[in-house]
């Protein structure tokens, strides 16, 4: 319970926050991937410079996660095709709709009917996702067939 409790404080301070920036706005959106406005790549910007100076100084430091416990720590890894090709369906999809999944949820969250469209996408993509991913990670349900080795030179059975 106290986790979720955490993640509605955390989502809702997301959310005014996105909206203070206006975010949730298509056409400020628009103007941002249109190169007219700079102010939200400084936003942009600044939260990952933020970000990534805590989750550095957080590891450094030796802290444990809140809830878990556990230690702050990822693993780095080299981009690989699934990193490009989710980056460019994020992209595309982002371009269409004018908004990405933080001002989506906060549209519908102020009641903007129009943002329950891309929500639709987004809840349908995440299925199909997972779905796919379910079917990858699956053990196999065949059981071996033993295969019985013959000596050289002799018959096959």
């Amino acid at each position: 319970m106290r986790r979720r409790v955490a993640g509605l404080g955390i989502g809702i301070a997301f959310g005014i926050g996105l909206s203070w920036s206006g975010m949730t706005a298509p056409n400020v959106i628009r103007g941002a991937l249109l190169l007219e406005h700079s102010y939200l790549f400084l936003f942009f910007a600044s939260a990952m410079l933020v970000a990534t100076a805590g989750s550095w100084a957080l590891r450094s430091a030796g802290v444990k996660a809140i809830f878990t416990g556990q230690p702050i720590t990822w693993v780095q890894e080299r981009p690989q095709r699934r990193h490009i090709v989710g980056a460019l369906l994020f992209g595309i999809g982002w371009g269409i709709s004018d908004a990405c999944p933080g001002p989506i949820a906060t549209q519908v969250g102020q009641g903007i009917a129009w943002g329950v469209f891309p929500l639709v996408g987004v809840v349908v993509g995440v299925k199909l996702f997972l779905r796919r991913e379910r079917v990858e990670t699956e053990p196999a349900t065949e059981t071996a067939t033993p295969i019985r080795l013959q000596p050289a030179g002799s018959p096959a059975l």
